[in-house]
């Protein structure tokens, strides 16, 4: 029995325990898969606070910037408490031992990230989000905090619909494991793996916790916002960082033309460079001109990604990127306190939606998030959880669809049915979409998840059968994907990230929030 338990150990996973520990609480972490290895280790370039000295800079500044880069989705309060207390989440951080850079003054060094009207984003070299994790992980060993990895979240127990624990599959037993606890967490991060091999997310993103909160009746809001980074290796989608283009990077085309400001949001950017792509033009990232000094003491991870896997080094010639799929700003919806409608439930990090990057993120306010909100997250449910109750009902241990999975004779084959999930919401749910593609795509979805029955996993395997995971994972994924083309279908405007080209324009009336959730099996859908 434990009073917390975090499913995630991530970034905002570990921030999250970390801060529940020090609140008192008893602390659990599950995970997937280890924790060195979570999505938040792909973040390059930064996290945003508003220090100050790297020249003029202020919290106000911040807010400003961020509410901007949302397009009127963002809810004031919760950005302004992401804002200002970003400063004291960095000087925690700063004091747990993450290596910063450095000025020659010894102050963290500070750079300019896309849509920022000021160097706010402090970094390390360009593995910002690797050494954020790796202390993390650090302070949480020290702390005691037990990690339980390999775990495939199942479903979020209820009883009288309040959360006490959580039901799982032990990937290397291949057996189900129910844990009790007075409060959980979800960090389980984004659902980008939605997009497949056109995305720079791990694969772990599969949005198995949207799915199962959707399960145990919390909801889900904005899914149809999914930011594509600009400058992903035009051969495996491998990110290459902003920091790239903040310290000097140039956007050329085939004709060696600059078509775009390189420094303007993501969405904006992303697009320019997606209609080049269209327009038959193939599109690089230039840092030839930084020099070999500074890359390769700033940017040494990107020289490392472009020469392993697309064969240049960017010291003598430029990087061929496509934009994308890397963050999703929908997710669990939270209220201020990170709890979701479910009592005893709360989410942080990509995973929930705190209503603080609205229509596009604000380059550096990832990071930012995962430490402000997982502390939050980690406070609040010690608290909850002195009220709580971890008696799982005896029906928890049941796991039907653990034996629905299996398919002696399966007539589809589910990975044809993944990479064509990914292919489809990449061309029709992707940077540019329209109503007759978007119709297109969620017919599909339909259609795959009628024939669900259909495919399934021949291995009977018990112990690591990656295959039963990875039918679990497509089943949480067509979850997901109806709740992204039902919004970005009714979201009848452009908007941030969302970018219809038949209704190119903002709809004030639709500076809503979408909301989905399941009633009697199936998946609804309005604007708050």
């Amino acid at each position: 029995m434990v009073d917390v338990l975090i499913v995630g150990g991530g970034g905002a996973g570990m921030a999250a325990a970390l801060s529940a520990k020090e609140a008192g609480a008893s602390v659990v972490v599950l995970g997937k898969s280890y924790p060195t290895r979570a999505q938040t280790c792909m973040a390059q370039g930064g996290i945003n606070a508003a220090l100050g000295h790297a020249g003029d800079d202020s919290v106000e500044m911040h807010i400003a910037d961020t509410l901007k880069s949302a397009q009127g989705l963002a809810d004031e309060t919760a950005v302004a408490t992401l804002c200002t207390e970003g400063i004291d989440a960095l000087r925690w951080l700063d004091a747990i031992g993450v290596p910063f850079s450095r000025t020659a003054e010894a102050q963290i060094a500070q750079r300019r990230l896309g849509g920022a009207s000021a160097a706010r984003a402090c970094y390390a070299q360009d593995y910002s989000g690797l050494k954020i994790l790796h202390t993390l992980y650090d302070q949480c060993n020290r702390a005691g905090i037990p990690f339980y990895n390999e775990r495939f979240l199942l479903d979020v127990v209820t009883e009288e619909g309040r959360a006490c624990g959580v039901k799982v599959l032990n990937i290397r037993s291949g057996e189900v494991e129910v844990y009790p606890a007075r409060a959980v967490i979800l960090a389980t991060g984004g659902y980008s793996k939605l997009y497949g091999r056109y995305s720079t997310n791990a694969a772990g993103s599969s949005g198995d916790g949207h799915a199962a909160a959707l399960r145990a009746g919390a909801r889900l809001s904005d899914m149809e916002f999914v930011q594509f980074h600009p400058t992903g290796l035009a051969g495996s989608s491998i990110l290459i960082s902003e920091s790239a283009r903040g310290a000097g990077g140039y956007l050329l085309n085939s004709k060696g033309e600059r078509f775009i400001d390189e420094c303007l949001p993501r969405d904006r950017v992303a697009r320019a460079i997606y209609d080049q792509i269209t327009a038959g033009e193939t599109v690089a990232l230039d840092i030839r001109h930084l020099g070999k000094a500074f890359i390769d003491g700033e940017l040494p991870q990107e020289r490392k990604l472009a020469q392993r896997y697309e064969g240049v080094d960017p010291v003598f010639e430029p990087i061929p990127i496509k934009p994308v799929a890397h963050y999703t700003m929908g997710g669990i919806e939270v209220d201020a306190e990170s709890q979701t409608a479910v009592p005893g439930l709360f989410a942080a990090g990509e995973c929930a939606n705190h209503r603080v990057h609205g229509a596009n993120r604000l380059g550096g306010n990832s990071l930012l998030e995962l430490i402000v909100f997982g502390r939050q997250a980690g406070r609040n449910a010690a608290v909850a959880a002195k009220n709580g109750t971890a008696e799982v009902p005896p029906a928890a241990v049941e796991a039907p669809e653990l034996e629905a999975c299996f398919n002696d004779a399966p007539e589809v084959d589910f990975y044809t049915r993944r990479d064509t999930l990914a292919t489809l919401f990449y061309e029709q749910v992707g940077l540019v979409r329209d109503a007759d593609r978007l119709r297109s795509a969620l017919d599909a979805v339909k259609a795959m998840q009628a024939e669900l029955p259909k495919m399934g996993v021949v291995d009977r395997n018990r112990a690591y059968n990656t295959n039963r995971t990875d039918f679990l994972e497509l089943v949480n994924l067509l979850t997901v994907a109806e709740a992204v083309a039902e919004g970005a279908l009714r979201r009848e405007e452009s908007r941030g990230a969302h970018y219809r080209s038949d209704f190119p324009e903002a709809n004030a009336a639709l500076a809503v929030h979408s909301l989905s959730w399941i009633k009697e099996e199936r998946l609804c859908f309005d604007f708050q």
